[in-house]
């Protein structure tokens, strides 16, 4: 077993229960429209899940329904196997339901932090007068937007792999390399996200800058103490802020990194073809040399040898690529929604 899909299985359930936490805190909240929000959203992306789910591999590509296919029929000539009859371990209609819950709560976690990720966008591009940085910073807000695409079939098809050049259409690259090429890319807009934490950051410190000039246009005298209150708010919101900032970038990145491991990809752009390894003379080798007095561990052994090579023939690489394509596409997806929502709000629906 690779020990970095541990890894990445533990960090990715970290970002969640950080998510689940920031969500819970936003419930306690009494009086002002937060638990709404998040209810509202939540239903959205229930919604929206499921008529994704129902969009055929025509248009998006993930795979799902190939890898539960396979996963539906390994599953039943398993339990043939063992002398049990059964249909299959899960409807569609039931593995596509549950899956939208999922999802719908994936969605209400990542509202706020789209939201905030707009109003900090909006902000950065007022502070900033280089035209470079205020380029990253477009790149950066559209690069869910990019991600989304990069699953589109018509586009990646008709456009990126077979390149219409002329009257013919001139394959560009193969599946595989394509795949590569779609991890790496994510991975660099990871980076780049990442890049720009400080400047989103520095954007929001300077509400506080924001706030004292209001304070100072209204009537009335402010004591002292309410303006350091103000900006220590501010100040101690900051790191609510940095979590919803890198929490969502944390849950992209690792779920392609799962992508790349389960789904049987490839760094190299052009990977080489593997030769297959003859374990029979090795596993032979290794029995062989085990005392005759260890029959009963060579036994256990092989037992759990023989079960672990059924679920990976029931957890197949195609089930784990098109449930992992679908949860990157999934999160970003919900990324650009949420700030797509968030910068008309802060831009058009906001009193400056």
């Amino acid at each position: 077993m690779n020990i970095s899909l541990v890894w990445c299985l533990l960090v990715l359930s970290f970002a969640i229960k950080v998510l689940f936490s920031l969500t819970t805190h936003y419930f306690k909240v009494e009086d002002g429209g937060e638990r709404s929000v998040c209810v509202t959203f939540g239903f959205f992306f229930f919604v929206k899940a499921m008529a994704v789910l129902i969009v055929t591999e025509n248009y998006l590509e993930f795979g799902l329904e190939t890898g539960f296919t396979n996963f539906s029929d390994s599953a039943m000539q398993f339990l043939e196997k063992q002398g049990l009859e059964s249909q299959g371990p899960v409807s569609k209609l039931t593995f596509k339901f549950f899956l939208a819950i999922f999802c719908s709560l994936i969605g209400a976690f990542l509202t706020f932090p789209g939201l905030r990720l707009a109003q900090m966008h909006l902000d950065a591009l007022n502070l900033t007068t280089e035209k470079l940085t205020q380029t990253l910073l477009h790149i950066n807000f559209l690069a869910p937007l990019f991600m989304v695409l990069l699953w589109v079939k018509p586009i990646t098809r008709d456009y990126i792999m077979n390149p219409p050049l002329g009257k013919e259409s001139v394959p560009l690259m193969t599946e595989a390399t394509f795949d590569t090429l779609r991890l790496w890319l994510i991975i660099l807009l990871c980076a780049l996200r990442l890049a720009m934490m400080r400047s989103h950051l520095q954007a929001y410190l300077n509400l506080a800058q924001k706030c004292v000039d209001q304070m100072k246009k209204e009537a009335g005298r402010i004591s002292t103490v309410e303006l350091q209150k103000m900006v220590a708010r501010v100040f101690y919101y900051l790191c609510v802020i940095a979590l919803q900032y890198v929490a969502p970038l944390v849950m992209l990145l690792h779920t392609t990194l799962l992508l790349k491991t389960l789904g049987n990809h490839s760094w190299g752009i052009y990977p080489e073809s593997s030769l297959p390894v003859d374990n029979s003379l090795h596993s032979s080798s290794v029995y062989s040399e085990l005392p005759s007095t260890d029959g009963k561990m060579k036994v256990t052994v092989t037992q759990i040898t023989v079960a672990l090579s059924s679920l990976k023939n029931i957890f197949t690489p195609l089930l784990f690529r098109g449930l992992l394509s679908f949860l990157t596409w999934w999160i970003a997806a919900c990324l650009f929604s949420t700030s797509l929502f968030g910068l008309f709000y802060h831009q058009y629906l906001t009193v400056a």
